[in-house]
């Protein structure tokens, strides 16, 4: 059987939040969309729970993820790389 062409995985660039669970962080990230009456700018935020295999990712690393198959109830994004460590 032939394998099935995807296209570019969606990525999104977050501040991690939450590193309490095992191989799980939670990422916020925010994004800026204009309003449709008052055309000014409104902060948009929403949390994804990536996956983290190595435990590697702390609170407050900025951090890309990349949209994946569904791993658990809630998590379909992966870490991909670590942009900034936190002090």
């Amino acid at each position: 059987m032939a394998q099935k062409k995807r296209g570019n995985p969606k990525t999104l660039v977050g501040i991690v939040v939450s590193d309490k669970m095992d191989k799980t962080v939670v990422v916020l990230v925010e994004r800026l969309v204009k309003h449709p009456v008052y055309k000014k700018y409104v902060r948009r935020r929403k949390k994804f729970s990536a996956h983290d295999e190595n435990n590697q990712c702390r609170v407050g690393d900025k951090v890309l993820i990349r949209q994946s198959r569904p791993l658990s109830r809630h998590k379909r994004w992966r870490v991909s790389r670590i942009l900034e460590r936190v002090a």
